[in-house]
């Protein structure tokens, strides 16, 4: 199983809500909208996690895009969530994509788009484990990298092309 360094997240204090995220490049803050008692200075998780599932499928598709040397000059993803009356949560992703393509094109992009990593993982769950430890976690000054994500878009573009 390959690892990357943890995220951190720590609260504040301020606010009702509001915590520090330390991930690579700089520290920001998730918080909630002020009609909820946060002090909205920054996104909520769930605008978090659906701006993962956003920026994963841009990038896989500019990936895509560029192995196979299209014209596409840019990308941009709208991702909303909602949850039904079952407790079944859903992402609706509205994706625009720039450039001279054809309709193959076009369509094998909207292909990858599903093959996202991030895509994946939301749409098959995950296993998450939880453990308390007695020092903190982390530390501000080691920023944390992501070293899994590209890897796997390379594998998601390497098998669609294989079934594709």
């Amino acid at each position: 199983m390959s690892d990357s360094k943890p995220v951190l997240i720590e609260t504040t204090g301020a606010g009702g809500y509001q915590v520090a995220i330390a991930a690579q490049g700089p520290t920001f803050f998730a918080d909630e909208p002020a009609e909820l008692g946060g002090l909205a200075t920054g996104p909520t998780p769930y605008e978090l996690l659906s701006s993962a599932l956003g920026a994963c499928t841009a990038m896989t598709m500019q990936m895509y895009a560029r192995r196979k040397q299209w014209p596409v000059t840019g990308v941009q993803i709208a991702v909303s969530h909602s949850r039904d009356a079952a407790g079944r949560d859903h992402f609706d992703r509205q994706i625009y994509v720039d450039g001279p393509l054809d309709e193959t094109q076009v369509a094998k992009l909207m292909d990858i788009a599903e093959r996202c990593p991030v895509g994946k993982t939301l749409g098959g769950g995950a296993d998450i484990t939880s453990r308390r430890v007695t020092l903190p976690p982390g530390h501000a000054h080691e920023p944390p990298r992501d070293t899994m994500h590209e890897p796997a878009m390379v594998k998601a573009c390497d098998e669609f092309d294989k079934t594709g």
